[in-house]
């Protein structure tokens, strides 16, 4: 390498480092920073609260709950983030629209010495658990400069993560609990398919072809070969059984084969059942055939009819090209349906398959956006907390004002009925009853009693205090756990892949009366 393309490729480097440090924000957060020094504000303390308005709309199907994700990489982003000299640098040299300094020395001073994520306190639910609309997913309390210009970082982190796991916990739930395997590497915007594969795995997937995030989470990286393999030896003359015999040869206690290349019933099939044979006599077993193109519930069917016929009727089916949950279902629907008729045990068919997903889950195909935001709920002021409200001219989406907790309601069937969300002092596992209130619809209410309810769990646990984390992350087997615990947890309704019951996300009297009475004050601001 020449020195002029090693200084390029050092300057590179170095600007991906900065791209992906503190400087993983938008330039909004810093000019309001500096408003908030120029005002001697940037000291008070805050709270800001992540949650999402909606759940993910695919139109032909919706979804009636989200899964968490995300907060393992987050924490990991703030531990390391902070203004260095090369940052500072960077914001001394930028200037406004007439050329002036945009940035002052005494704030970027500041951000020099207190740029960093020290004081943030932040309390979240835990990675795994199902989480509904309009409840804070993750609070950030601390000084407001750091608050503030956590804010981009937080979202662009989490929002994705949640968006993948909740599209992966649907696809787990439509192939009935069987192996998904994520393929979306190839598919995903460049670095955000570590993110996605990551949330694919806590969502529901078993394994990613990912290696690198496969290593940093501790399993095997999983994968078939590619049609190139076939038409390669093809293409030398040596055919589609030789390409087979050679995969086979080389892995034989690993052996997949991809079997719709040149034609799935005529050929591959019948090709890897003749590879399998030399197998199972060498004393291997295979692992199974991967179908990627045709009627995969038709070819699944035939394709088993005739690997039963030679032996072979537990080795996996694989199924891949363009899945997704409404496709895997309609999939498992008519296999349940057609296979009798070819003399199959239709449920010992679903259990063989395996799906592998990759651009419909990498992309979360059909909502390519989890509507996650960030607002200021209270400020301190001395000892006491304000709490803070942005007025919308939708009701929906005036946030629930002030320092809050959240809390999960399970009716005796212990069944998730409601979440709730109370006033940071309240406790409603003292309440004799609990009124719910819809979040902006005076008319809807709820009530029940103690004696409805089997238990109330609280859900925020509190990760960092004051930049000190105090929370043990659980393993990635531990919140695939949880998830798979959550959703049992909901009403089939909430479960449904079309058109899901709504599940209720409440609020207690006295936080109704506090977001009313701020509303009617900023309107009455709003006359002055």
């Amino acid at each position: 390498m020449s020195n002029t393309a090693r200084t390029t490729h050092d300057k590179q480097q170095s600007d991906r480092s900065g791209m992906e440090g503190i400087l993983f924000t938008d330039q909004y957060q810093l000019t309001m920073a500096q408003l908030y020094f120029r005002a001697g504000m940037h000291e008070t303390n805050v709270q800001f609260d992540h949650f999402y308005r909606r759940n993910p709309n695919y139109d032909s199907h919706q979804a009636g709950y989200c899964v968490n994700a995300g907060l393992a990489w987050l924490l990991d982003w703030m531990a390391d983030a902070h203004f260095r000299p090369e940052d500072i640098d960077y914001l001394r040299s930028q200037t406004d629209s007439i050329g002036q300094r945009l940035f002052a020395d005494d704030f970027l001073s500041w951000l020099a010495q207190y740029g960093n994520f020290d004081g943030i306190t932040l309390r979240a639910i835990p990675e795994g658990r199902v989480v509904h609309p309009n409840m804070p997913l993750t609070v950030i309390e601390g000084p407001l400069i750091m608050a503030q210009i956590l804010e981009t970082s937080l979202l662009a982190h989490l929002n994705y993560q949640i968006l993948i796991a909740t599209k992966a916990a649907r696809l787990w739930e439509s192939g009935r609990g069987r192996p998904i395997l994520e393929f979306g590497l190839r598919r995903g915007h460049e670095r955000g398919g570590n993110a996605g594969a990551r949330a694919a795995l806590i969502g529901g997937a078993s394994f990613t072809s990912n290696v690198g995030v496969s290593r940093a989470l501790g399993l095997p990286p999983k994968g078939t070969h590619a049609h190139s393999m076939v038409q390669l030896f093809m293409a030398m003359g040596l055919g589609e059984l030789a390409a087979f015999q050679a995969y086979a040869d080389l892995y034989p206690d690993d052996c997949l084969l991809l079997v719709d290349t040149i034609d799935t019933l005529q050929s591959g099939v019948p090709h890897a059942i003749r590879v399998f044979e030399t197998l199972k006599a060498k004393g291997h077993k295979p692992v199974g055939i991967r179908l990627d193109s045709g009627d995969l519930a038709y070819l699944s069917i035939q394709a088993a009819k005739l690997l039963n016929e030679a032996g072979f009727e537990d080795v996996s089916i694989v199924l891949s090209s363009d899945l997704d949950e409404l496709v895997i279902w309609q999939i498992v629907t008519q296999i349940s349906q057609e296979a009798p008729r070819y003399g199959l045990d239709a449920d010992h068919l679903i259990g063989r398959l395996i799906y592998g997903v990759g651009t419909r889950l990498i992309t979360s195909w059909g909502e390519p956006a989890l509507g996650g935001v960030y607002k200021l709920v209270a400020v301190q002021e001395g000892d006491h907390w304000n709490s803070a409200i942005k007025v919308s001219e939708t009701p929906a989406k005036t946030p629930n004002p002030g320092r809050k907790r959240i809390w999960r309601l399970y009716d005796r069937r212990d069944k998730a009925t409601a979440d709730l969300l109370t006033l940071d002092d309240e406790d409603p596992r003292l309440f004799t009853e609990i009124l719910l209130h819809h979040p902006s619809d005076h008319t809807k209410t709820r009530l029940l009693r103690k004696a409805d309810l089997k238990a109330i769990e609280p859900l925020l646990v509190t990760v960092l205090q004051q930049g000190k984390q105090l929370y043990t992350l659980p393993s990635l087997e531990e919140i695939r756990q949880q998830r798979i615990a959550d959703v049992e947890r909901l009403d089939p309704g909430i479960r449904r892949l079309v058109n899901p019951h709504i599940y209720h996300v409440s609020l207690t009297p006295n936080l109704w009366d506090l977001k009313q009475s701020l509303i009617t004050e900023a309107m009455e601001e709003r006359e002055r």
